[in-house]
């Protein structure tokens, strides 16, 4: 099993920041991902629903005998945990690892937390964190828009049109004093920029992706499941391929030269 691969999905690309940041912490490590593109967002759609497609997402990678998997989806991670019941490999999300990371990183215990509609109503990353610490205070806020503007290209933090939609939604965390902000969804690590430009640097970002990847790393070493070699990773969508590869050099910030699958989810 050393050298069989993570599997990691996500409701579409956004997950491809967390297979960035595994990349840097393990780059021996190889990955299968599906990203969901043909039904995203999760995030706007009922808890069943998204549970149901979660464990469709977790049969597809388990056919491909993983080691690992990663839900590599704030959304998923938040409330769809029962979708993992009875596997037979270690299971990551993201919400623990970076609840973890922003409790270690607060000076003052004010945490923001931003992350889409659904993953802000279940309450995940403040009841994880109000776990670690209950002195700790915890504000949410809910963005849907920047995962379409993510997955359309609008990133860039000179980009009036990014910065406005931005503001509407983080400058309410100045107001609240928050010296650490969870970004908890894996799209929003691609408007770090713009949100550091207007939060200030006072504020420290934590990358789910980042935290996850750690996580994953230790799991890995504990377990003695580390790849021993280099291997090769394959992505798979649910919709157009086009869209994918356009999308992920915007994600990843560079060309890609692997091929991606469409595959039919639902037979899973």
């Amino acid at each position: 099993m050393k050298n069989a691969s993570i599997g990691a999905f996500d409701s579409g690309l956004g997950g491809l920041t967390v297979v960035s940041q595994i990349h840097n912490y393990l780059p021996n490590e190889s990955i299968v991902y599906f990203g969901d593109t043909g039904r995203v967002p999760y995030g706007s759609r009922s808890n069943e629903t998204i549970i149901r497609y979660a464990r469709q997402d977790i049969n597809f990678l388990k056919s491909n005998n993983v080691k690992l998997i990663i839900a590599a989806c704030g959304t998923v991670s938040s409330v769809a945990s029962s979708a993992a019941d009875g596997l037979d490999v270690p299971y990551v999300e993201v919400v623990t690892p970076a609840s973890k990371m922003a409790a270690e990183c607060t000076k003052n215990g004010k945490i923001g937390v931003i992350g889409t509609a659904a993953t802000i109503a279940s309450n995940s990353y403040k009841n994880k964190i109000l776990g670690i610490n209950d002195d700790f205070e915890v504000y949410q806020y809910a963005c849907p828009l920047f995962v379409p503007f993510v997955e359309s290209g609008f990133v860039s933090p000179d980009d009036e049109l990014v910065i406005g939609i931005v503001k509407r939604y983080v400058e309410p965390l100045i107001k609240d004093g928050v010296d650490t902000l969870i970004l908890g969804c894996t799209h929003y690590p691609i408007l770090a920029p713009a949100i550091q430009k207007v939060l200030g640097d006072g504020v420290k970002l934590i990358n789910t992706g980042e935290a996850a990847a750690i996580e994953i790393k230790r799991i890995l070493t504990e377990n003695d499941m580390l790849a021993d070699k280099a291997g090769e990773s394959h992505f798979f969508v649910s919709d157009t391929t086009q869209t994918f590869i356009k999308t992920s050099e915007v994600l990843l910030g560079k060309t890609l030269d692997f091929d991606v699958k469409k595959i039919d989810i639902e037979k899973y």
